[in-house]
């Protein structure tokens, strides 16, 4: 995939997802109340350790905003997802970091989680995000709070979200209704 999009036909746009969903389903380790008692914790780390599993994300990923000048992964699992699918579409990519771990100036926004509240940052200067259409990717939709607060981020500073996509979302949280304007593309939900 490159920064140019190749139109593609239902079917492969079908292939493509199924193969990915495959993985995620497969390969995707549950924990009970982790981190907290009563959450059950979806671990990936297998989906992105295994080869096959990792490409077809990133493929699935890439395919949803070609068009995007900047990919923006979630701390930390969005990192490397983020870096990924930069690398296939050939623009560059921003890691959205936890509060408290870039060095200031930042641009920073508090959210409520599931279990407790946190706070997201991007870099206030250095880069140059007024403007540019961000591609925003995440591990999980939970209840929507961190892809909301880093959607919200960029908003600030003057770019466009063009699309947020995620490798799972647990529909029954309804994080998707607290999303912006923009698409919201999920491999596998649950």
């Amino acid at each position: 995939m490159s920064k140019h999009a190749v139109v593609e036909s239902d079917d492969e746009v079908n292939e493509r997802t199924t193969r990915a969903a495959d993985a995620v389903s497969r390969l995707t380790r549950w924990h009970d109340d982790f981190p907290t008692p009563g959450v059950r914790f979806a671990d990936l780390t297998p989906v992105f350790a295994d080869a096959e599993g990792f490409r077809s994300v990133i493929d699935c990923f890439a395919a949803v905003a070609p068009e995007a000048d900047l990919v923006a992964g979630v701390d930390a699992r969005g990192f490397l997802l983020g870096a990924g699918v930069a690398a296939a579409l050939g623009t560059g990519v921003l890691a959205i970091r936890k509060g408290g771990k870039l060095p200031p100036p930042v641009v920073s926004r508090e959210y409520q989680l599931e279990y407790g509240s946190a706070a997201l940052e991007i870099p206030a200067d250095g880069v140059e995000l007024e403007g540019k259409r961000i591609l925003l990717l995440d591990d999980v939709l939970a209840t929507g709070g961190t892809l909301a607060a880093a959607g919200a981020l960029f908003q600030e500073v003057g770019a466009e979200v063009v699309a947020a996509a995620v490798v799972m979302e647990l529909e029954f949280l309804k994080g998707r209704e607290h999303q912006g304007d923009y698409p919201v593309t999920s491999i596998v939900k649950l």
